[in-house]
């Protein structure tokens, strides 16, 4: 990157910095390679360093840089997108779509998970006292985490799943996802709101807690009813709403490691 004079341009000095970083970006720089400090970047360009925190942090908006802790201000790589309106139905597992099965538990429903499987009249074979497992997956892109799914299925939706077969771990949220992937899927239906990050979820993703993230949350039906929800939490800094013939997309950063 070359020095810029600034003096006599007309707009806002750091937006036109983040024009001229932007281009230096595309050209001089290596998707994941680490900036220059804000000293040796604001001598560079002779501008004051809150000019330059202001064009960074503009930058960091539109997705052309992450601030990593313990790591400095990186180029991001682009972005690929993760479909949420689509018309095409599928269970979770299925095609390959990018999750990682964690684990899988088994307990009865809080409340909360419990309001999910019962909204707009639930499942007809669902009851309270039932038993529900709730696989974990995560979202990696490029060796980070970028989101992380927390996937409730009755245990009445997978009568034939065998805790011998697999007792515990990833085998064991592959099982249940295996299992649910048996039945005849009639339909789903998502929403998207943003969020806060929980501590949970900000510790699995590396945000802080309260850190702003995107929620989906999305319901399987069968014939009797809600067979499945998952609840996907996306961090923020990596996704953007999209709309097309389809429905909304979120697009997903690819975080260089």
């Amino acid at each position: 990157m070359g020095t810029t004079q600034l003096e006599s341009v007309p707009e806002p000095k750091y937006w036109h910095l983040k024009t001229v970083l932007s281009e230096a970006l595309d050209h001089d720089f290596a998707v994941g390679e680490i900036l220059p400090n804000e000293r040796e970047l604001a001598a560079r360009f002779g501008v004051a360093r809150a000019t330059l925190r202001q064009a960074l942090e503009q930058l960091e908006l539109e997705g052309r840089l992450q601030r990593r802790r313990g790591v400095g201000t990186t180029v991001a790589p682009p972005r690929v997108g993760v479909a949420v309106g689509s018309a095409r139905h599928s269970w979770p597992g299925e095609s390959a779509d990018g999750w990682e099965a964690v684990d899988a538990a088994e307990a009865l429903p809080t409340a909360a998970v419990l309001k999910l499987l019962t909204a707009g009249g639930g499942s007809a074979a669902f009851a309270a006292d039932q038993p529900v497992h709730t696989v974990r997956r995560t979202r990696v892109t490029e060796g980070q985490v970028v989101a992380a799914e927390l996937l409730y299925v009755p245990a009445a939706s997978v009568p034939g799943l065998s805790a011998i077969d697999a007792p515990a771990g990833p085998a064991r949220a592959r099982a249940v996802l295996r299992e649910l992937q048996r039945l005849a899927l009639d339909g789903q239906d998502r929403s998207v709101e943003l969020g806060s990050a929980r501590a949970d979820d900000a510790k699995e993703l590396d945000r802080l807690p309260g850190a702003p993230v995107l929620l989906v949350t999305t319901r399987y039906f069968t014939a009797a009813g809600t067979a499945a929800v998952s609840v996907a939490t996306y961090r923020a800094d990596t996704c953007r709403l999209t709309f097309g013939d389809e429905g909304v997309e979120i697009t997903e950063t690819r975080v260089a490691s």
